[in-house]
């Protein structure tokens, strides 16, 4: 298993390094459309290579990805933990319960029981 992960990382790291070389020329990118960066006063142009673009994309989806996967879940990790703490009060009360139940007759079982034995 471990020598299928690192072929992966190898061959991921390989197409990268392949997409990379293919595309290295500069390409103009704006923030907003000429037009409206115009009328705003944004009309910043960055020259980048092409493959800066690609992947800077690409890192930015799985980003948002990963937050918009956290907010939606942000609901489950907190009915999880209510339940964690409803389980731990559950599991105390518990124990003081069998606390409180009748022990055994014989003084030597209640010593063994109790764990002073």
């Amino acid at each position: 298993m471990r020598y299928m992960r690192l072929l992966f990382i190898a061959v991921t790291g390989l197409a990268l390094l392949v997409l990379a070389l293919a595309n290295r020329a500069s390409v103009p990118v704006r923030l907003l459309p000429e037009d409206m960066g115009a009328l705003l006063g944004l009309d910043h142009v960055w020259q980048l290579p092409l493959f800066l673009v690609i992947l800077g994309s690409v890192a930015l989806g799985v980003l948002i990805g990963f937050v918009w996967e956290w907010f939606r879940e942000m609901r489950i990790r907190s009915t999880a933990r209510g339940k964690a703490r409803e389980v731990t009060r559950l599991e105390r009360e518990l124990a003081v319960l069998r606390d409180q139940k009748e022990g055994p007759k014989d003084e030597v079982l209640a010593l063994l029981e109790n764990g002073r034995g």
